[in-house]
């Protein structure tokens, strides 16, 4: 297998580095429009809204991503947010919900989703707050408070920087809580302890310029990761890419999986595998983290350690390919299945972050790839540029 008429490594960089001038012209646009929608949000949350987030295919785990993102926020410390995922059945699930204190998250790749606009049209004339991403048409023809037009046409790139954008609101829409509700707690002598639940309530509407500012230094955070990966990991990319490719030609099958966050990434990189654009032949991949049925028995029954485990004993064969994405490398269900899987012989792969964790140190990974930051989001954003790009180029070789 070859990339066609093309040097592998400098494909990766330059399909890496070239995110970055797509990422600075949309955040540069869209942070105080951010800003002002994420002081929306943290009204109706307040108010006890909820989010409810929907959107088929790839798109779909976007909402898996966001749900969990607001509901179980990796910050310490910082509340559980509702938020759901309806993609299932959104079309008959979000008007049996929808009220006017939620808000509404429907998620499309560029050209849009009809149903997904209808969905949204509907929950906006309930009263929620509605965003459409993406929505071709921007805010003008869209039937939503917030939208934006697809990022970029390419839907990897596009889904890379809409999964940017709802991190941002799940992270800053914390800081408007922290502002609104001083004065709201009497914790007397000990206020200097929590500074955010003693002293005055403060006019968050200043807070709207900061908030734009840590958007846009959020978003260049990111810019100088996939720069660092392009000019520093594109060999240790392309060599699990062509490990990988090479299984894949002998037959082998994908199977992926991760926590949380991870698992999610872990579902849209196998749609995008097994559900090409058109003309473009599927490759074999499936998620271990796709099922909750198989998840929650495993979990209960067995353990947690064995969710991964236990379904890679099941589906994993010798010459299969079995890729984990954890942010810390430290999973305990995610050593779990890369042991197993070289008992099976498997080549493994690893997308981490931090310093690669446990799963570097013991060598568990035939091929780790680690984006070097401490800050989960921001790991998970460029693991996702770096798994696209995989991808393409399993696209760009014969199979």
């Amino acid at each position: 297998m070859s990339v066609i008429g093309l040097d592998l490594r400098l494909f990766i960089a330059d399909r890496l580095a070239a995110r970055n001038a797509v990422s600075k012209r949309v955040f540069a646009r869209e942070a105080d429009r951010l800003a002002r929608a994420c002081e929306t949000m943290s009204e109706r949350f307040l108010r006890g809204g909820r989010l409810l987030a929907f959107g088929r295919g790839a798109a779909a785990t976007d909402a898996q991503h966001v749900s969990v993102e607001f509901v179980h926020p990796v910050i310490v410390g910082k509340r559980a947010l509702p938020a759901l995922d309806l993609s299932a059945a959104f079309e008959q699930w979000l008007p049996a919900l929808v009220t006017d204190n939620d808000i509404a998250m429907g998620f499309a790749p560029p050209g849009g989703d009809p149903a997904v606009q209808r969905a949204l049209a509907s929950a906006r004339a309930r009263g929620a707050q509605t965003f459409a991403l993406c929505a071709d048409g921007g805010t003008e023809d869209s039937p939503a408070d917030f939208a934006i037009d697809p990022p970029s046409p390419d839907p990897f790139v596009s889904q890379e920087n809409v999964e940017v954008l709802y991190h941002t609101l799940w992270e800053t829409v914390h800081v408007f809580f922290e502002h609104r509700e001083r004065g709201h707690h009497d914790v007397g002598a000990s206020a200097f302890l929590y500074p955010f639940l003693g002293g005055a309530q403060q006019d968050t509407a200043a807070l709207v310029g900061e908030v734009a500012a840590s958007i846009r230094a959020k978003a260049a955070d990111d810019e100088r990761l996939r720069g660092d990966a392009a000019a520093n990991h594109s060999d240790e990319i392309a060599a699990a890419a062509i490990a990988a490719g090479q299984r894949l030609d002998a037959g082998a099958t994908l199977l992926i999986f991760g926590n949380g966050g991870s698992a999610t990434d872990a579902n849209d990189w196998t749609i995008d595998c097994v559900a090409p654009p058109p003309g473009v032949a599927a490759i074999r991949a499936l998620s271990l983290s796709m099922e909750p049925a198989n998840l929650s028995a495993i979990a209960n029954d067995v353990g947690a350690e064995a969710m991964f485990l236990r379904q890679l004993i099941a589906h994993g064969r010798a010459g299969d390919v079995a890729i984990a994405i954890s942010t810390s490398g430290g999973s305990a269900n995610v050593i779990a299945a890369l042991e197993e899987a070289r008992k099976r012989r498997m080549l493994t792969v690893a997308l981490l972050g931090y310093d690669g964790g446990e799963i570097v140190r013991r060598g568990l990974a035939d091929l780790p790839i680690v984006v070097r930051c401490d800050y989960i989001p921001r790991i998970q954003e460029v693991q996702a540029s770096i798994y696209h790009v995989m991808t393409e180029v399993w696209r760009s070789w014969k199979m």
